[in-house]
């Protein structure tokens, strides 16, 4: 078979023509002796010409219908109909043949003549087929299919055409399907999964599950953890149909799978409310929020969006995929990449006035708590002070609103980080309180899922290598929130907006951290190592907290909210400082940290009514130095 499969195509397609013509003279000569009981008649020309007449024929017809051009290991159910199609063809040539010969065929003969050809030729090809897919079969992963529906059906099809996997059995929860064969595979019940896989020495489970909501999907992958198999997902069903994806594009299980929380829906008044027919501004435009942000509004179909943006590399990247996306989906709208610093209030000035901004989305900040604790100048310069000048240019140019991006991690503080962007939250508060023509809100969430320096690509990234999985602490928990969600929701805030506003994201219940590390390890097939299991594949190892972290994060600093417009989000009542005091505080923040006096710094921050609580000592890695 190996032999056969490796010849050039010519010397197949000769092979595949004698053995044709072979099977015909079989089937004529079996058809004859199984009527007649005996093969005297072939000392008769007539019969000698009437099979050649036949073989000719029959092979010409092969031929036109295509039969020598199908890929034998790729023989469809197409094919195969052809074949009986011209079979019986064959049996009425047969039958002309024999008028024109003046040879005596009776009226069987046809019948028996054409049951013989097709199982001849119609069986070599369909044993060459199996013994070639039998042995591709051998050397794929073998398989099994969660879901039988749709998705299910064109999965197994575009997997038997590939060559990595090998589908043995359909699992779903349909009780109607239990029992039933689907194209070949039969529909097993969820209860017999762990002797299934047993038995059948499945390695992989595909969910082609897509239409499932992600509390559905939650609970059947909560189901599959502990089984010894790596679970791999397929394609949102929403994007098969608009064809950005296809049904064999496999990936791991996504992450907000596991969370099981739907994305709360969004309304188009809102999004559009600041967006629409105006001039936009986002700052950090090129970070996780920030470049997020820019694919949203730019559906909005604002006049001018403009990015703003301190590093180059990723100025280029956010410009290029949304000048592709104002082409590919000929929008009508102004992609204008700039490049500066928040913490330059006259270059803000001038950008703002020159272009007329009426919305500008701040998302530009230091957000690593790491490493803002051994940068902290830079860390107030940037977040507290790019924040400000960023407010009074806005102010100085009329802009109509301001959104700033917060984060959980600015109620009550255990680090510099989150006190910087409560100091963020402060200083458009007190300023939201003086005359002039900006809107200022803040919009405060939790963590996103796959945003720089997340915690979930590290996981994925440490599995992969196969040593171990590093968590600082066993018992942290996060809020998480997907990216496209977080900054849909930010939008919507914005608009609901009317000064001073501290808007709270709705992020579902909170998340064990070493919860998510387990199931990503258990999803992928391997076992965890520990001293109960000392032959497992990963190991989950504690590092302790890090400088200035949290095991918890909190949203609210208080308990007074009300709700808005959006189901979704909530307002947070909070207090805040008169804009004198404020801008005081400022200029004491300012010479301190001219003076790079770590000490009277830290004594600013924990006199400010922002609630740091620091946890640590002071960890500014040049202060460390001069020390």
């Amino acid at each position: 078979m190996n032999y056969f499969l490796s010849l050039p195509r010519f010397y197949k397609r000769l092979i595949g023509v004698l053995s044709d013509a072979l099977f015909i003279s079989v089937a004529f000569v079996g058809a004859f002796y199984i009527r007649l009981g005996d093969l005297t008649l072939y000392y008769n020309i007539q019969y000698v010409y009437l099979l050649l007449l036949l073989i000719i024929s029959t092979l010409l017809l092969f031929v036109r219908v295509g039969l020598y051009r199908a890929v034998l290991r790729y023989l469809s159910l197409h094919a195969l109909l052809t074949i009986i199609f011209s079979c019986i063809i064959s049996a009425g040539f047969l039958i002309i043949s024999g008028y024109f010969t003046h040879a005596f065929v009776p009226r069987t003969i046809p019948i028996i003549y054409v049951s013989f050809l097709i199982f001849l030729c119609g069986g070599a090809r369909l044993l060459v087929r199996v013994s070639s897919t039998t042995k591709q079969n051998n050397r794929k992963i073998r398989t099994l299919i969660y879901g039988a529906g749709d998705a299910g059906r064109q999965l197994l099809y575009l997997l038997r055409q590939g060559s990595e996997f090998h589908p043995v059995a359909f699992i779903d929860d349909n009780k109607n399907f239990h029992n039933t064969v689907v194209n070949g595979l039969t529909v097993h019940n969820k209860k017999s999964l762990a002797s299934l896989i047993t038995r059948k020495r499945i390695d992989k489970m595909l969910l082609a599950i897509p239409s499932a909501s992600r509390i559905e999907r939650k609970m059947i992958i909560e189901s599959l953890v502990e089984l010894p198999i790596e679970v791999l997902s397929i394609p949102n069903f929403k994007d098969l149909l608009n064809g950005s994806a296809t049904v064999d594009q496999l990936h791991d299980v996504p992450i907000e799978d596991l969370l099981g929380r739907d994305p709360v829906a969004s309304k188009s008044a809102l999004l559009g409310a600041n967006i629409n027919d105006k001039v936009v501004m986002v700052t950090g435009a090129g970070g996780s929020i920030g470049s997020e942000l820019c694919r949203k509004i730019l559906l909005q179909n604002p006049t001018v969006l403009i990015l703003f943006e301190l590093s180059e590399c990723s100025l280029y990247q956010i410009d290029k995929e949304l000048c592709g996306m104002v082409i590919s989906q000929q929008l009508n709208v102004e992609i204008v990449p700039l490049l500066g610093s928040v913490q330059n209030q006259h270059l803000l000035e001038r950008v703002l006035k020159s272009f007329k901004v009426q919305t500008l989305y701040h998302a530009a900040a230091y957000k690593h708590v790491p490493l803002v604790e051994y940068n902290v100048v830079e860390g107030i310069r940037n977040n507290i002070f790019g924040t400000y000048y960023t407010a009074l240019a806005c102010i100085a140019a009329k802009v109509e609103s301001f959104v700033l991006i917060s984060t959980d991690k600015a109620v009550r503080p255990t680090n510099v980080m989150g006190t910087t962007k409560r100091m963020a939250e402060l200083s458009l508060q007190s300023l939201a309180a003086e005359e002039h023509d900006t809107r200022f809100c803040m919009v405060r969430f939790g963590n996103v899922l796959g945003s720089s320096g997340s915690v979930i690509p590290l996981f994925k990234q440490q599995i992969k290598k196969g040593d171990h999985v590093t968590i600082t602490h066993p018992d942290m928990i996060r809020y998480f929130m997907t990216i496209p969600e977080a900054a849909s929701l930010v939008i919507q805030a914005g608009s609901m907006g009317k000064g001073g506003d501290v808007f709270v994201l709705d992020m579902g219940k909170p998340v064990r951290i070493v919860d998510l590390a387990t199931n990503l390890i258990k999803l992928s097939g391997l076992q965890i190592k520990s001293k109960q299991n000392p032959l497992g594949d990963i190991e989950i190892k504690f590092t302790g907290l890090r400088p200035g972290e949290k095991l918890f994060e909190e949203l609210l600093i208080g308990n007074n909210v009300t709700p808005c417009d959006h189901e979704g989000i909530m307002r947070a009542n909070e207090s805040y400082l008169p804009y004198a005091e404020y801008k005081q505080i400022l200029k004491s923040l300012d010479e301190a940290c001219t003076q790079f006096d770590h000490k009277s710094i830290r004594e600013i921050l924990i006199s400010v009514p922002a609630g740091f609580n620091p946890t640590n000592e002071i960890e500014d890695l040049v202060w460390k130095a001069d020390q």
